[in-house]
């Protein structure tokens, strides 16, 4: 298929099937939207790993919480990843809470407009830039994610396994509409989550693509009940803090358990004194008992 075919298609799919999703404010085919660039942004942090109709609950009431990068930034990280509880991958709250906290204070709490400014934000990568730059400010430029990648090798590489990502960049950039960029990925990306559900896996051809680990039992399962307790009932001693995980995990290891903590300490999520463990940031205002 040539370049002129194949963006014809995807469009035309656009046009009649594209998503409705609230930080797009619409999805007709006009060339005036103009999404709140810190919606978007929010939105990209949480669709990391995450399906959409997840997201959409959590989003809308992050954005009446917190509708500003300003608003984020003086809120508690206690109460960010109490909010953030149910999502998972909790990283992911504590960066977009400091990424709020840098754009208020260099950019005025205004989101940067161009991907060199944007990468340089806590939590944000090659593909975060470029989507922020594209979705939030209509700026062109080249980025992928599996959506993306699923078009194109579904397109171009039918019969071809171990596609590198090197491969499908060219493709990306002869394909490039500079006059209204935002429009082009939402509708790559729609066609791709549509072939999510008519072919399995059909990222699989790229030499890219890993099967995800099971969560059940799994670190990261520890580490987010370790959050979710802390963020919902305060500083916890050690021994209590253990019984509420293992209420969830009974398989768990004492290696699991210091190992889980220890990482968490190290990314600044939590913070211990004397035994006593807390969301990093938060102030111990009564020492919980010890026995």
């Amino acid at each position: 298929m040539n370049i002129e075919d194949f963006k014809k298609t995807v469009l035309d799919f656009y046009a009649h099937s594209g998503r409705s999703l609230p930080w797009r404010y619409n999805s007709t085919a006009s060339l005036d939207m103009t999404p709140n660039p810190w919606g978007v942004l929010v939105s990209e942090f949480m669709l990391q790993q995450t399906q959409i109709k997840r997201v959409v609950p959590y989003w809308e009431r992050w954005m009446m919480l917190w509708p500003q990068p300003a608003d984020l930034a003086k809120a508690s990280l206690e109460l960010v990843l109490k909010e953030w509880s149910g999502l998972g991958y909790n990283r992911r709250a504590k960066n977009l809470h400091d990424c709020a906290a840098e754009i208020t204070k260099k950019y005025n709490g205004i989101v940067p407009r161009l991907p060199q400014q944007l990468i340089t934000l806590p939590g944000i990568g090659p593909y975060t830039a470029g989507a922020v730059a594209c979705f939030a400010w209509n700026i062109p430029t080249v980025f992928i994610e599996t959506n993306i990648r699923s078009v194109l090798l579904h397109f171009f590489f039918f019969d071809k396994t171990g596609v590198k990502d090197t491969e499908l960049i060219p493709i990306l950039q002869k394909c490039l509409d500079y006059n209204n960029p935002r429009l082009w990925y939402w509708a790559l990306m729609d066609y791709g989550a549509e072939l999510k559900k008519l072919t399995k896996n059909p990222s699989q051809k790229s030499a890219h693509y890993t099967k995800q680990s099971s969560f059940i039992g799994s670190m990261r399962q520890i580490r987010g009940v370790l959050i979710k307790t802390l963020s919902t009932r305060g500083p916890q001693n050690a021994k209590t803090l253990r019984r509420e995980v293992e209420n969830t995990i009974t398989t768990l290891t004492d290696k699991e358990y210091c190992h889980a903590l220890e990482v968490l300490q190290k990314e600044m999520m939590v913070a211990e004194e004397k035994g006593v463990y807390r969301i990093a940031g938060e102030m111990l205002a009564e020492k919980p008992d010890l026995c």
